[in-house]
Protein backbone atom coordinates (compact mmCIF):
# COMPACT_ATOMS: atom_id res chain seq x y z
CA UNK A 1 0.00 0.00 0.00
CA UNK A 2 1.61 3.35 -1.15
CA UNK A 3 2.49 5.84 1.99
CA UNK A 4 0.09 8.34 0.86
CA UNK A 5 -2.79 6.11 1.92
CA UNK A 6 -1.65 5.87 5.42
CA UNK A 7 -2.87 8.92 7.36
CA UNK A 8 -6.54 8.36 5.67
CA UNK A 9 -6.61 4.82 6.75
CA UNK A 10 -5.31 5.95 10.26
CA UNK A 11 -8.40 7.81 10.50
CA UNK A 12 -11.07 5.52 9.07
CA UNK A 13 -9.56 2.54 11.42
CA UNK A 14 -9.30 4.82 14.75
CA UNK A 15 -13.28 6.21 14.00
CA UNK A 16 -14.13 2.64 13.01
CA UNK A 17 -12.34 1.45 16.14
CA UNK A 18 -14.25 3.31 18.57
CA UNK A 19 -17.63 2.82 16.93
CA UNK A 20 -16.92 -0.95 17.43
CA UNK A 21 -16.09 -0.52 21.12
CA UNK A 22 -18.89 1.36 21.62
CA UNK A 23 -21.49 -0.41 20.19
CA UNK A 24 -20.32 -3.31 22.32
CA UNK A 25 -21.25 -1.14 25.20
CA UNK A 26 -24.79 0.08 24.14
CA UNK A 27 -25.02 -3.93 23.74
CA UNK A 28 -25.17 -4.83 27.31
CA UNK A 29 -28.36 -4.88 29.13
CA UNK A 30 -26.52 -2.17 31.70
CA UNK A 31 -27.34 0.04 28.62
CA UNK A 32 -31.08 0.48 28.96
CA UNK A 33 -33.58 1.27 31.22
CA UNK A 34 -35.41 -1.75 30.56
CA UNK A 35 -32.66 -4.13 31.29
CA UNK A 36 -32.93 -6.35 28.11
CA UNK A 37 -30.28 -6.13 25.46
CA UNK A 38 -30.66 -3.62 22.40
CA UNK A 39 -30.56 -5.25 19.15
CA UNK A 40 -27.19 -5.14 16.90
CA UNK A 41 -27.87 -3.08 14.37
CA UNK A 42 -29.79 -0.72 16.43
CA UNK A 43 -26.70 -0.66 19.42
CA UNK A 44 -24.65 0.18 15.96
CA UNK A 45 -26.52 3.08 14.34
CA UNK A 46 -26.70 4.67 17.90
CA UNK A 47 -22.66 4.41 17.96
CA UNK A 48 -22.25 5.72 14.75
CA UNK A 49 -24.26 8.78 15.36
CA UNK A 50 -22.42 9.38 18.26
CA UNK A 51 -18.71 9.36 17.34
CA UNK A 52 -19.90 10.79 14.11
CA UNK A 53 -21.36 13.36 16.18
CA UNK A 54 -24.64 12.69 13.84
CA UNK A 55 -27.49 13.20 16.81
CA UNK A 56 -29.79 11.10 14.27
CA UNK A 57 -31.69 8.30 17.15
CA UNK A 58 -33.45 5.57 16.19
CA UNK A 59 -34.46 5.34 19.81
CA UNK A 60 -35.56 7.90 22.34
CA UNK A 61 -32.04 9.09 23.92
CA UNK A 62 -33.60 9.09 27.62
CA UNK A 63 -36.59 6.86 27.51
CA UNK A 64 -34.34 4.14 26.10
CA UNK A 65 -30.83 4.12 27.60
CA UNK A 66 -29.95 3.84 30.88
CA UNK A 67 -28.14 6.25 32.86
CA UNK A 68 -25.36 3.98 32.17
CA UNK A 69 -26.32 3.82 28.24
CA UNK A 70 -25.92 7.89 28.31
CA UNK A 71 -22.71 8.09 29.82
CA UNK A 72 -21.20 5.76 27.28
CA UNK A 73 -23.12 8.07 24.11
CA UNK A 74 -21.64 11.20 26.24
CA UNK A 75 -18.13 9.35 25.68
CA UNK A 76 -18.50 8.42 22.08
CA UNK A 77 -19.43 12.10 21.36
CA UNK A 78 -16.50 13.67 23.44
CA UNK A 79 -13.75 10.81 21.75
CA UNK A 80 -15.61 11.80 18.42
CA UNK A 81 -15.66 15.51 18.63
CA UNK A 82 -12.15 15.86 20.01
CA UNK A 83 -10.98 12.80 17.37
CA UNK A 84 -12.37 14.82 14.37
CA UNK A 85 -10.47 17.99 15.43
CA UNK A 86 -7.22 16.17 16.65
CA UNK A 87 -6.98 14.03 13.83
CA UNK A 88 -7.97 16.59 11.45
CA UNK A 89 -5.40 19.05 12.49
CA UNK A 90 -2.87 16.10 12.22
CA UNK A 91 -3.21 15.30 8.90
CA UNK A 92 -3.30 19.11 7.81
CA UNK A 93 0.57 19.03 9.17
CA UNK A 94 1.17 15.74 7.14
CA UNK A 95 -0.31 17.11 3.69
CA UNK A 96 1.69 20.42 4.67
CA UNK A 97 4.75 18.41 5.00
CA UNK A 98 4.11 15.96 2.20
CA UNK A 99 3.83 19.04 -0.35
CA UNK A 100 7.19 20.22 0.73
CA UNK A 101 8.57 21.51 4.07
CA UNK A 102 10.06 24.91 1.97
CA UNK A 103 6.65 25.45 0.86
CA UNK A 104 5.13 25.02 3.85
CA UNK A 105 7.24 27.30 5.80
CA UNK A 106 6.61 30.10 3.43
CA UNK A 107 3.06 30.00 3.52
CA UNK A 108 2.96 29.96 7.23
CA UNK A 109 5.27 33.24 7.19
CA UNK A 110 3.22 34.95 4.44
CA UNK A 111 0.07 34.10 5.22
CA UNK A 112 0.10 33.16 9.36
CA UNK A 113 -1.58 29.79 8.40
CA UNK A 114 -1.35 26.88 10.63
CA UNK A 115 1.06 24.48 8.16
CA UNK A 116 3.58 23.77 10.90
CA UNK A 117 3.48 23.05 14.89
CA UNK A 118 4.18 20.45 17.23
CA UNK A 119 1.84 17.90 17.78
CA UNK A 120 1.43 17.64 21.40
CA UNK A 121 0.72 21.49 21.22
CA UNK A 122 -1.62 21.21 18.86
CA UNK A 123 -3.47 18.55 20.92
CA UNK A 124 -3.30 20.00 24.09
CA UNK A 125 -4.90 23.52 22.51
CA UNK A 126 -7.68 21.00 21.00
CA UNK A 127 -8.27 19.71 24.23
CA UNK A 128 -7.98 23.08 26.25
CA UNK A 129 -10.57 24.83 24.05
CA UNK A 130 -12.83 21.87 24.05
CA UNK A 131 -12.76 22.24 27.82
CA UNK A 132 -13.66 25.83 28.08
CA UNK A 133 -16.33 26.02 25.66
CA UNK A 134 -17.90 22.75 26.96
CA UNK A 135 -17.16 23.88 31.00
CA UNK A 136 -18.89 27.69 29.90
CA UNK A 137 -21.46 26.17 28.03
CA UNK A 138 -22.27 23.40 31.36
CA UNK A 139 -22.18 26.20 33.95
CA UNK A 140 -24.90 28.19 32.40
CA UNK A 141 -27.32 25.73 31.00
CA UNK A 142 -26.88 24.08 34.75
CA UNK A 143 -27.98 27.50 36.26
CA UNK A 144 -30.80 27.76 33.81
CA UNK A 145 -32.26 24.72 34.81
CA UNK A 146 -31.66 24.58 38.24
CA UNK A 147 -32.94 28.27 38.96
CA UNK A 148 -35.19 28.47 35.70
CA UNK A 149 -36.95 24.55 35.71
CA UNK A 150 -36.97 23.79 39.25
CA UNK A 151 -34.49 20.72 38.72
CA UNK A 152 -31.87 19.70 41.10
CA UNK A 153 -28.86 20.80 41.49
CA UNK A 154 -27.32 17.58 40.44
CA UNK A 155 -30.25 16.81 37.66
CA UNK A 156 -29.29 19.96 36.65
CA UNK A 157 -25.81 19.43 36.51
CA UNK A 158 -26.34 16.72 34.66
CA UNK A 159 -28.58 18.14 32.05
CA UNK A 160 -26.31 20.78 31.39
CA UNK A 161 -22.86 18.65 30.83
CA UNK A 162 -24.82 16.39 28.49
CA UNK A 163 -26.00 18.68 26.33
CA UNK A 164 -22.80 20.98 26.73
CA UNK A 165 -20.86 18.51 25.14
CA UNK A 166 -23.49 17.50 22.50
CA UNK A 167 -23.56 21.29 21.44
CA UNK A 168 -19.99 21.90 21.34
CA UNK A 169 -19.38 18.83 19.69
CA UNK A 170 -22.45 19.24 17.25
CA UNK A 171 -23.53 15.89 18.14
CA UNK A 172 -27.36 17.05 18.42
CA UNK A 173 -28.20 14.31 21.08
CA UNK A 174 -30.62 15.66 23.69
CA UNK A 175 -32.55 14.10 26.76
CA UNK A 176 -35.98 15.20 25.76
CA UNK A 177 -38.14 13.37 23.40
CA UNK A 178 -39.12 16.41 21.73
CA UNK A 179 -35.18 17.99 21.20
CA UNK A 180 -35.42 21.63 22.54
CA UNK A 181 -38.75 21.80 21.49
CA UNK A 182 -40.46 22.96 24.82
CA UNK A 183 -37.65 25.64 24.90
CA UNK A 184 -38.11 27.08 21.78
CA UNK A 185 -39.01 30.50 23.57
CA UNK A 186 -36.31 30.13 26.28
CA UNK A 187 -33.31 32.51 24.92
CA UNK A 188 -31.12 31.16 28.06
CA UNK A 189 -31.57 27.55 26.87
CA UNK A 190 -31.36 28.57 22.75
CA UNK A 191 -28.71 31.05 22.43
CA UNK A 192 -25.89 29.41 24.35
CA UNK A 193 -26.42 26.19 22.85
CA UNK A 194 -26.73 27.61 19.26
CA UNK A 195 -23.42 29.51 20.22
CA UNK A 196 -21.47 26.67 21.52
CA UNK A 197 -22.53 25.30 18.26
CA UNK A 198 -21.04 27.89 15.79
CA UNK A 199 -18.05 27.86 18.37
CA UNK A 200 -17.56 23.85 17.86
CA UNK A 201 -18.48 23.93 13.81
CA UNK A 202 -15.73 27.14 13.13
CA UNK A 203 -12.41 24.14 13.47
CA UNK A 204 -9.65 24.71 15.79
CA UNK A 205 -7.31 26.37 13.09
CA UNK A 206 -9.24 29.49 13.17
CA UNK A 207 -9.71 29.70 16.93
CA UNK A 208 -6.18 29.45 17.08
CA UNK A 209 -5.49 31.80 14.53
CA UNK A 210 -8.34 34.34 16.17
CA UNK A 211 -6.42 33.75 19.86
CA UNK A 212 -2.92 34.50 18.27
CA UNK A 213 -4.38 37.80 17.04
CA UNK A 214 -6.75 38.83 19.60
CA UNK A 215 -4.14 40.90 21.53
CA UNK A 216 -3.92 43.30 18.33
CA UNK A 217 -7.06 44.99 16.97
CA UNK A 218 -8.52 47.25 14.10
CA UNK A 219 -8.12 45.76 10.13
CA UNK A 220 -4.79 44.90 10.60
CA UNK A 221 -5.29 41.96 12.33
CA UNK A 222 -8.28 41.36 10.04
CA UNK A 223 -6.17 41.65 7.23
CA UNK A 224 -3.41 39.35 8.39
CA UNK A 225 -6.01 36.47 9.39
CA UNK A 226 -4.97 33.28 7.06
CA UNK A 227 -7.18 32.80 3.56
CA UNK A 228 -8.80 29.71 5.46
CA UNK A 229 -9.88 31.81 8.47
CA UNK A 230 -11.52 34.55 6.25
CA UNK A 231 -13.34 32.56 4.16
CA UNK A 232 -14.60 30.25 6.81
CA UNK A 233 -16.30 33.02 9.26
CA UNK A 234 -17.50 35.19 5.79
CA UNK A 235 -18.99 32.31 4.23
CA UNK A 236 -20.41 31.56 8.03
CA UNK A 237 -21.81 34.45 8.50
CA UNK A 238 -23.11 34.57 4.92
CA UNK A 239 -25.38 31.17 5.44
CA UNK A 240 -26.35 31.96 8.88
CA UNK A 241 -27.87 35.37 7.93
CA UNK A 242 -29.27 33.10 4.95
CA UNK A 243 -30.90 30.23 7.31
CA UNK A 244 -32.30 33.16 9.43
CA UNK A 245 -34.39 34.91 6.66
CA UNK A 246 -35.22 31.56 4.78
CA UNK A 247 -36.79 30.08 8.50
CA UNK A 248 -38.30 33.32 9.44
CA UNK A 249 -40.01 33.39 5.62
CA UNK A 250 -40.72 30.05 5.58
CA UNK A 251 -42.25 29.61 8.76
CA UNK A 252 -43.74 32.54 9.48
CA UNK A 253 -47.51 31.65 8.97
CA UNK A 254 -46.76 27.71 9.65
CA UNK A 255 -49.48 27.05 12.85
CA UNK A 256 -47.58 24.00 12.94
CA UNK A 257 -44.11 25.42 14.08
CA UNK A 258 -43.59 29.35 14.13
CA UNK A 259 -46.87 30.82 13.52
CA UNK A 260 -48.28 30.30 17.04
CA UNK A 261 -45.10 32.45 18.24
CA UNK A 262 -44.75 36.13 19.42
CA UNK A 263 -42.28 38.14 17.11
CA UNK A 264 -39.61 37.47 19.83
CA UNK A 265 -40.30 33.89 19.28
CA UNK A 266 -40.32 33.82 15.94
CA UNK A 267 -36.63 36.00 15.97
CA UNK A 268 -35.15 33.52 18.14
CA UNK A 269 -36.62 29.83 16.39
CA UNK A 270 -35.32 31.33 13.28
CA UNK A 271 -31.90 32.06 13.98
CA UNK A 272 -31.73 28.59 16.42
CA UNK A 273 -32.32 26.62 13.53
CA UNK A 274 -30.49 28.75 11.10
CA UNK A 275 -27.37 27.52 13.24
CA UNK A 276 -28.44 23.77 13.53
CA UNK A 277 -28.07 22.67 10.32
CA UNK A 278 -24.53 23.98 10.33
CA UNK A 279 -24.48 19.71 11.61
CA UNK A 280 -25.78 20.09 15.07
CA UNK A 281 -28.99 17.85 15.60
CA UNK A 282 -31.31 20.03 18.10
CA UNK A 283 -34.43 20.89 16.71
CA UNK A 284 -36.79 23.49 18.59
CA UNK A 285 -39.55 23.67 16.01
CA UNK A 286 -40.27 20.20 14.38
CA UNK A 287 -39.20 19.69 10.91
CA UNK A 288 -42.02 16.81 10.38
CA UNK A 289 -44.65 19.35 9.98
CA UNK A 290 -42.45 22.26 8.32
CA UNK A 291 -43.14 23.21 4.56
CA UNK A 292 -41.12 21.47 2.19
CA UNK A 293 -39.16 24.68 0.91
CA UNK A 294 -38.06 25.18 4.07
CA UNK A 295 -37.13 21.52 4.02
CA UNK A 296 -35.14 21.98 0.69
CA UNK A 297 -33.29 24.65 1.92
CA UNK A 298 -32.81 22.96 5.16
CA UNK A 299 -31.02 20.47 2.55
CA UNK A 300 -28.46 22.61 1.13
CA UNK A 301 -27.24 24.11 4.47
CA UNK A 302 -26.74 20.81 5.75
CA UNK A 303 -24.81 19.66 3.04
CA UNK A 304 -22.35 22.97 3.01
CA UNK A 305 -21.70 22.07 6.90
CA UNK A 306 -19.50 23.53 8.75
CA UNK A 307 -15.51 24.97 8.79
CA UNK A 308 -12.81 22.11 8.25
CA UNK A 309 -11.04 20.36 11.23
CA UNK A 310 -14.05 21.32 14.19
CA UNK A 311 -16.75 18.98 15.07
CA UNK A 312 -19.25 20.03 11.81
CA UNK A 313 -19.83 18.06 8.71
CA UNK A 314 -20.66 18.19 5.18
CA UNK A 315 -18.41 19.35 2.44
CA UNK A 316 -17.20 22.28 4.11
CA UNK A 317 -17.95 26.31 4.09
CA UNK A 318 -14.40 26.57 2.70
CA UNK A 319 -15.43 24.26 -0.03
CA UNK A 320 -18.29 25.74 -1.44
CA UNK A 321 -16.43 29.00 -1.09
CA UNK A 322 -14.21 27.85 -3.23
CA UNK A 323 -16.06 26.62 -5.65
CA UNK A 324 -18.31 29.92 -5.92
CA UNK A 325 -15.26 31.86 -6.51
CA UNK A 326 -14.13 29.12 -9.55
CA UNK A 327 -17.68 29.51 -10.99
CA UNK A 328 -17.21 33.41 -10.62
CA UNK A 329 -14.07 33.07 -12.21
CA UNK A 330 -15.13 30.85 -15.27
CA UNK A 331 -17.99 33.43 -15.96
CA UNK A 332 -16.03 36.02 -16.40
CA UNK A 333 -13.63 34.31 -18.21
CA UNK A 334 -10.35 35.13 -16.18
CA UNK A 335 -7.52 32.44 -16.58
CA UNK A 336 -7.38 32.23 -12.71
CA UNK A 337 -8.98 32.00 -9.67
CA UNK A 338 -8.23 35.10 -7.12
CA UNK A 339 -9.63 35.08 -3.47
CA UNK A 340 -9.16 37.93 -1.48
CA UNK A 341 -6.11 38.84 -2.76
CA UNK A 342 -4.56 35.89 -3.45
CA UNK A 343 -4.46 33.69 -6.23
CA UNK A 344 -5.68 30.20 -5.65
CA UNK A 345 -3.95 27.05 -6.90
CA UNK A 346 -5.61 24.76 -9.29
CA UNK A 347 -4.95 21.49 -7.23
CA UNK A 348 -7.13 23.36 -4.80
CA UNK A 349 -10.33 24.33 -7.07
CA UNK A 350 -9.86 20.80 -8.78
CA UNK A 351 -10.13 19.08 -5.02
CA UNK A 352 -12.98 21.29 -4.01
CA UNK A 353 -14.81 19.89 -7.27
CA UNK A 354 -14.16 16.45 -6.42
CA UNK A 355 -15.07 16.59 -3.26
CA UNK A 356 -18.38 17.90 -4.40
CA UNK A 357 -18.91 15.93 -7.22
CA UNK A 358 -18.59 12.89 -4.92
CA UNK A 359 -20.68 13.86 -2.26
CA UNK A 360 -23.44 14.90 -4.35
CA UNK A 361 -23.54 11.19 -6.31
CA UNK A 362 -23.29 9.41 -2.73
CA UNK A 363 -26.24 11.71 -1.48
CA UNK A 364 -28.53 11.08 -4.84
CA UNK A 365 -27.09 7.12 -4.73
CA UNK A 366 -28.32 6.74 -0.76
CA UNK A 367 -31.61 8.67 -1.36
CA UNK A 368 -32.26 6.43 -4.73
CA UNK A 369 -31.49 3.18 -2.19
CA UNK A 370 -33.69 4.78 0.40
CA UNK A 371 -36.76 5.28 -2.10
CA UNK A 372 -36.68 1.90 -2.90
CA UNK A 373 -36.25 0.07 0.20
CA UNK A 374 -39.18 2.41 2.44
CA UNK A 375 -42.77 3.95 1.43
CA UNK A 376 -41.67 7.77 2.02
CA UNK A 377 -41.92 10.51 0.00
CA UNK A 378 -38.35 11.99 -1.52
CA UNK A 379 -38.51 15.48 -0.05
CA UNK A 380 -38.53 13.08 3.73
CA UNK A 381 -35.68 10.86 2.41
CA UNK A 382 -33.36 13.25 0.86
CA UNK A 383 -33.52 15.28 4.26
CA UNK A 384 -32.79 12.10 6.09
CA UNK A 385 -29.69 11.28 3.72
CA UNK A 386 -28.47 14.73 3.62
CA UNK A 387 -28.73 14.83 7.13
CA UNK A 388 -26.76 11.28 7.76
CA UNK A 389 -24.01 12.56 5.64
CA UNK A 390 -23.56 15.89 6.84
CA UNK A 391 -23.62 14.42 10.30
CA UNK A 392 -26.66 16.70 11.33
CA UNK A 393 -28.98 15.08 12.81
CA UNK A 394 -32.01 16.82 11.81
CA UNK A 395 -34.84 14.47 11.05
CA UNK A 396 -38.42 15.13 9.69
CA UNK A 397 -39.31 11.83 12.57
CA UNK A 398 -38.92 8.45 9.66
CA UNK A 399 -35.43 7.59 11.10
CA UNK A 400 -37.00 5.17 14.00
CA UNK A 401 -39.49 3.44 11.11
CA UNK A 402 -36.48 2.33 8.59
CA UNK A 403 -36.31 -1.23 8.09
CA UNK A 404 -32.95 -2.81 9.35
CA UNK A 405 -31.49 -2.50 6.12
CA UNK A 406 -32.15 1.25 5.80
CA UNK A 407 -30.69 1.69 9.07
CA UNK A 408 -27.24 0.01 8.17
CA UNK A 409 -27.41 2.08 5.28
CA UNK A 410 -27.23 5.81 7.11
CA UNK A 411 -24.61 3.57 9.15
CA UNK A 412 -22.39 3.61 6.17
CA UNK A 413 -23.88 7.23 5.39
CA UNK A 414 -22.74 8.71 8.75
CA UNK A 415 -19.34 7.11 8.93
CA UNK A 416 -18.81 7.89 5.32
CA UNK A 417 -19.57 11.75 5.63
CA UNK A 418 -17.74 11.56 9.18
CA UNK A 419 -14.51 10.57 7.77
CA UNK A 420 -15.10 11.12 3.43
CA UNK A 421 -14.23 14.68 2.99
CA UNK A 422 -10.98 14.84 5.47
CA UNK A 423 -9.78 11.78 4.33
CA UNK A 424 -10.44 12.45 0.14
CA UNK A 425 -9.31 15.87 0.86
CA UNK A 426 -6.32 14.62 2.44
CA UNK A 427 -5.32 11.45 -0.16
CA UNK A 428 -5.88 14.06 -2.82
CA UNK A 429 -3.32 16.26 -1.85
CA UNK A 430 -1.10 13.75 -0.61
CA UNK A 431 -1.56 11.89 -4.23
CA UNK A 432 -0.30 14.94 -6.17
CA UNK A 433 2.75 13.87 -8.57
CA UNK A 434 4.21 15.71 -11.29
CA UNK A 435 3.18 14.08 -14.72
CA UNK A 436 6.69 13.88 -16.66
CA UNK A 437 4.59 14.15 -20.27
CA UNK A 438 1.31 15.58 -21.39
CA UNK A 439 -0.81 14.49 -24.44
CA UNK A 440 -1.70 16.83 -27.41
CA UNK A 441 -4.97 19.39 -26.26
CA UNK A 442 -8.30 18.73 -27.27
CA UNK A 443 -10.89 20.66 -26.07
CA UNK A 444 -14.66 19.05 -26.40
CA UNK A 445 -17.93 21.09 -26.39
CA UNK A 446 -18.97 22.17 -23.33
CA UNK A 447 -22.94 22.98 -22.40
Amino acid sequence: MSGWAKPPQLTAGAFALAILVGTVLLSLPIATETGEATPFVRALFTATSAVCVTGLVVVDTAGHWSTFGEVVILALIQVGGFGIMALATVLTLVVGRKLGLRMAVRTRSEAKALTLGDVRQLTTGILLVTAVAEAALAAVLTVRWWLGYGESLGRAAYLGVFHSVSSFNNAGFALFPDSLERYAADPWICVPVALAVVAGGLGFPVWLELWRFSRRSGSRARWAWSLHTRITLTTTAVLLAVGFVSFLTLEWRNPATMGGLNLRGKLLAAFFQAVMPRTAGFNSLSFGEMNTSTLLVTDVLMFIGGGSAGTAGGIKVTTFALLAFVVYTNVRGEPNVHVAGRRLSAGVAEQAITVVLLSLGLVMTSTLALMILTPFTLDQILFEVTSAFGTVGLSTGITPELPPAGEVLLVLLMFAGRIGPITLASALALRRHPRRYDLPEERPIVG
